[in-house]
């Protein structure tokens, strides 16, 4: 008897583009928001304010910071009313701008909504804006399933749903700068669990999970870090995200050596209900060669193997059809 010799192909990878009115206002939003963002970002720079105090005699001007702290910038004199005024002025210019920018981006909302142009759960977007007004978003990156929300929205095209299910985002914390971000949380006298819950107040740490937050409808935020640089140090070194009492602590994830080590994507993502929010996360071509690598790995979950090699399948075909000058960029 002769047997007929076959190979199984892999079966084809379709994408959902978006039509052109949905790209067109996605364009459009993806402006606004930027400018938005330029907006807040120098609100933030313009936190606190100044005034005059009349002491010993004489008056001095004083900066006071958010965190109500008092500082002297010296007597009265031609540069220091020159500073006062550019910093009144300027705070009052940025204020208006960021007011009139907020009520365009509201406009932008309603109609990324009514048009279905995004699909990125509007939690994330929220924790991702607020995380940007603290001023610690740059500490961070999205990792894992949600990357390709911003991928996706690059291409003005859709996943298929198979690879996208998930009810967490990992977000990886930049430890070689955590003096800057625990400078931040100090001045603002916050946690990171406290950004959290300004999002969602019904964000708790999970009690045996540390590096977990999650909310009363299930939803989870969890943190990972890197492995430090020498590969025979294996040991966890319990690290909280602050002092404050119930924060979180990141866990050591075992690609986040080299998920930091990458360049870096940026994409302007829409919501399911139209708000916008900047993501940052790894190029996708490296995104998919690390996920092909945990498909790879003895120590991964089985059960996340066949997930992480068709995301790997998918973000590499969607460069190739959708992104190729991506592919310049990886290096």
């Amino acid at each position: 008897m002769q047997f007929c010799k076959f190979t199984l192909k892999k079966p084809e990878i379709h994408f959902y583009e978006l039509n052109e009115q949905q790209k067109r206002q996605l364009i459009d939003a993806e402006m606004l928001f930027s400018a938005l963002e330029q907006a807040e970002m120098e609100t933030i720079r313009h936190r606190g304010s100044m005034f005059w105090r009349e002491q010993d005699g004489g008056r001095y001007l004083i900066a006071l910071s958010a965190s109500s702290r008092q500082r002297s910038l010296g007597p009265a004199s031609p540069e220091n009313e020159l500073k006062y005024e550019r910093f009144t002025k300027r705070k009052e210019e940025v204020a208006a701008r960021v007011k009139s920018l907020r009520a365009k981006a509201d406009e932008c909302r309603r109609m990324n909504k009514a048009l279905r142009v995004g699909r990125t759960p509007d939690i994330l977007i929220d924790v991702l804006n607020t995380m940007m007004r603290f001023g610690v978003s740059q500490h961070f990156l999205v990792v894992g399933t949600y990357a390709l929300f911003a991928y996706e929205t690059a291409a003005g095209v859709r996943f298929p749903t198979d690879v996208m299910s998930t009810q967490h985002a990992d977000l990886l914390f930049d430890t070689a700068n955590r003096a800057a971000f625990m400078e931040v949380m100090k001045d603002r006298q916050t946690s990171f669990l406290g950004i959290l819950k300004k999002v969602d107040k019904t964000f708790e740490r999970d009690e045996l999970e540390n590096q977990t937050a999650r909310n009363a409808s299930g939803y989870e935020i969890d943190l990972l870090r890197r492995f430090p640089p020498d590969p025979e140090d294996r040991s966890e070194h319990p690290l909280q995200m602050t002092s404050e009492e119930g924060d979180l602590w990141p866990v050591r994830a075992s690609m986040g050596q080299k998920l930091l080590s990458v360049p870096r994507f940026d994409q302007v993502v829409v919501g399911v209900n139209g708000g916008m929010a900047r993501m940052r996360t790894v190029h996708p071509l490296h995104f998919a060669r690390i996920k092909r690598q945990l498909s790879k790995d003895p120590n991964r979950d089985p059960r996340k193997k066949a997930k992480d090699l068709a995301q790997a399948d998918r973000v590499q075909a969607l460069v190739k059809e959708y992104l190729p000058h991506l592919a310049d960029q990886r290096s």
